[in-house]
């Protein structure tokens, strides 16, 4: 399928705005997955590309967050490895299920999420102690949400989020730090699946990769900068437009 230019431009500014939004709060996918669909891309082919250019954002993202100190990837590989089973699992998964029928609980699970965020003021503002072995964590939750992100994605960054915040004490920043190495761990699975299928849109994946490099690089360091209030109230804006965008489209 080829796009024209115009199209490729509109996608390279969607993919620019998806991935500063995804690096601070994750939802960068309610940007490009719609924007994919409304270029005319076939749905499968739409959630093909959208993990090729998401996969350069998320990178960018982890990999800055790792240069300012926010989270080392080596001390991640348990998490690493279980999200990429699940992320293959799930993807594989897709081909032959129609995952809409996940939307209404996906939605009931955000709007927990978002209540429960809004109403606790300092739920993520400093570390805490952790209430679950790290092992074990990263082993459930590597595979449940690898899964989940792999068969059908959004709101992933949010779950990944509170997941580390309630469960191992991480305050807001080093949450969303760690949240994008998995991101790009279940991104680049899924991938390779979906490659594997023929299903991925090499031309539009990539330029709107170039946008996501951009965005992921400018939010990433944001984050670094700012306080993680700034961080809390971007996260209860994204957790609420995928709601919307979830019970609306």
């Amino acid at each position: 399928m080829e796009l024209d230019l115009w199209t490729l431009f509109w996608l390279f500014l969607a993919s620019g705005l998806a991935g500063f939004v995804d690096s601070i709060a994750g939802g960068g996918g309610i940007i490009t997955l719609p924007a994919l669909l409304a270029a005319g891309i076939p749905p499968h082919q739409a959630l093909a590309t959208n993990k090729l250019q998401s996969s350069f954002g998320s990178f960018t993202a982890a990999m800055n967050y790792a240069r300012l100190g926010l989270m080392n990837p080596r001390e991640l590989l348990v998490g690493v490895l279980f999200t990429l089973i699940g992320a293959a699992t799930g993807a594989t998964v897709v081909q032959w299920f129609p995952a809409d029928r996940l939307e209404s609980l996906i939605v009931v699970m955000l709007i927990v999420i978002f209540i429960y965020t809004a109403l606790t003021p300092k739920l993520g503002l400093e570390p805490r102690p952790h209430r679950i072995p790290h092992g074990l964590f990263y082993t459930i939750f590597g595979l449940l949400i690898g899964f989940y992100d792999g068969f059908f994605g959004p709101g992933t960054g949010s779950f990944w989020t509170m997941s580390l915040v309630l469960l191992l004490g991480l305050d807001l920043k080093a949450a969303t730090a760690q949240t994008k190495l998995f991101n790009f761990t279940s991104n680049i699975v899924s991938l390779a699946v979906f490659i594997y299928a023929g299903l991925v849109l090499w031309v539009a994946g990539i330029v709107m990769g170039m946008g996501q490099i951009v965005g992921a690089f400018l939010g990433s360091t944001m984050v670094h900068k700012q306080e993680v209030k700034f961080v809390r109230v971007f996260f209860l804006i994204v957790t609420a437009a995928t709601i919307l965008k979830l019970m609306l489209f």
